[in-house]
């Protein structure tokens, strides 16, 4: 047999292996039960507007502002790692490695429980924990991004700028930032998604009804209609935010031709 034929071969054999998991899982499974369970029309119709209205909206928020916070602090830390100096080469590579090695749960546990005890006299919003724990977690990743972006601008680019008397802080702003972000988009971008989902942790904080995100309404919704449809809704919910941002990257991918220069 031809190597060609041993492939169309090999590619039947796999096709027909998936066509009989798939019939069997058909038959095998209880559709009525996984109807009544996850796809309940009156739990679904019932969140409704609410889920758009409010949890859908605060979750972008939340996403949106956390990703502002992070970027901020991202550059900083880019720059820091980068910097001719010792102490914030450290102090930066220390704060990366922390914030990356926590999962972002015990991050928000601190912000939300934290920052209340260490400031007992002060009246922190949930809005400013949740935006804070967000902020750290991203940016200690966003800021790897960011150095391996203003690494990749070409060294001919920065001793040009510098030859024609531009000081070394406006040739980072003017000629190395501008073109590292054009780099490293498509991994900023995937970062937002990731930013989304992460999100979801906001629930643990606790809130009024006007301050729910997703996860904190399904949970509630859960509860109150003893299904699991809502589970299904967010889902939905958080696919309408992520598809998007998805095929955004692929395009900035394809345009930019960064291919994953993320940490």
């Amino acid at each position: 047999m031809k190597r060609r034929q041993k492939q169309r071969l090999s590619r039947g054999i796999q096709y027909a292996i998936l066509v009989i998991v798939v019939v069997v899982l058909a038959f095998a499974a209880d559709w009525q039960t996984l109807l009544d369970t996850f796809a309940d029309p009156k739990v679904a119709a019932g969140m409704f507007p609410q889920v758009i209205t409010v949890a859908l909206k605060n979750t972008v928020i939340f996403t949106l502002l956390g990703f502002v916070v992070g970027l901020a602090a991202a550059i900083v830390l880019a720059l820091m790692r980068l910097s001719s100096v010792a102490v914030y080469r450290g102090i930066s590579f220390a704060y990366i490695e922390f914030f990356r090695g926590l999962p972002a749960l015990v991050v928000f546990l601190a912000m939300g429980f934290g920052l209340p005890a260490a400031f007992p006299d002060a009246q922190i919003p949930r809005l400013v924990s949740i935006t804070i724990a967000l902020g750290l977690v991203s940016s200690a990743y966003m800021a790897e991004t960011i150095r391996a972006g203003i690494q990749a601008v070409p060294r001919g680019q920065i001793e040009a700028a510098r030859s024609l008397g531009m000081s070394h802080t406006r040739t980072t702003i003017t000629i190395v930032l501008p073109q590292a972000f054009r780099i490293i988009l498509p991994p900023l971008t995937n970062e937002l998604i990731l930013l989304t989902k992460d999100s979801s942790l906001a629930y643990i904080l606790g809130a009024s009804v006007t301050e729910r995100e997703l996860a904190m309404l399904a949970r509630s919704e859960i509860v109150s209609s003893a299904s699991l449809t809502p589970f299904l809704v967010i889902a939905v919910c958080y696919l309408i935010i992520t598809l998007p941002l998805s095929y955004l990257s692929r395009r900035l991918e394809r345009k930019y031709g960064s291919a994953g220069m993320g940490a």
